[in-house]
């Protein structure tokens, strides 16, 4: 599992935030969304992308956590839930945590969104990811995506079900790496992020929920007690 969940996608992401650091890809897919909508960004407050997408996208993680919350207070009372117990924990621990390291890197690198740029009608100079800058009249706080994180941070989802129900883990990764997806491309169409800001958010949340994993059947029960 090591292997196969943590070094190949760690060197796997690696590769691929290098590239979109170095290769100019933020600004060519960027480009192309703006001048598509007529040098505008005609979704940032349409219906499907900043309605649906966006505000009913949280109001679909808020009950995906509610019904997370609830489950693992039944676990305490229902024998039948009992055996879940420690799954549940991890899935909330993993998503409390991805969403904190996403809004805490959002607060520290300061990275405004495309539409905040000169380059597509705002007020602030484009600069990479990485690269020291001093703030040019943006507001920032856009790196890593944090929509996405709605999404990515349910990576334990694939972890718990692969736990529980192994034959149906590549449906619970799908399901994750969709929601996810349609987050993040709806925010791009916005132009709230860059590809890359979606690629470090992906990864960051999917190495949270492996690195956790990896020690869930350790650590948990010292939580939760005896899943018996």
């Amino acid at each position: 599992m090591v292997v196969s969940h943590l070094l190949r996608p760690f060197i796997a992401f690696l590769s691929v935030v290098t590239l979109l650091e170095f290769s100019g890809i933020d600004l060519w897919v960027a480009d192309r969304l703006y001048h598509w909508s007529g040098d505008m960004w005609v979704w940032r407050d349409a219906w499907l992308t900043a309605t649906l997408i966006h505000a009913g996208g949280r109001q679909l993680v808020a009950v995906l956590a509610l019904t997370l919350l609830l489950l693992l207070v039944a676990s305490y009372r229902l024998p039948s839930l009992r055996h879940f117990r420690s799954g549940l924990w991890y899935l909330l621990v993993t998503a409390v945590l991805s969403g904190l390291v996403i809004n805490i890197g959002k607060r520290l690198t300061q990275i405004d969104c495309p539409w905040d740029l000169l380059r597509y009608g705002g007020t602030a100079d484009y600069v990479r990811n990485f690269m020291s800058h001093a703030r040019t009249g943006g507001v920032g706080g856009c790196f890593p995506a944090g929509h996405s994180s709605a999404g990515y941070g349910w990576f334990g989802f694939y972890y718990f079900v692969r736990h529980y129900w192994p034959r149906w883990q590549w449906w619970a990764l799908a399901a994750v790496l969709l929601l996810g997806l349609v987050f993040g491309i709806g925010q791009q169409l916005r132009g709230a992020h860059f590809v890359s800001h979606d690629v470090w958010t992906l990864g960051l949340c999917w190495f949270i929920a492996t690195t956790l994993a990896l020690w869930w059947r350790r650590s948990m029960p010292l939580i939760t007690g005896t899943d018996g």
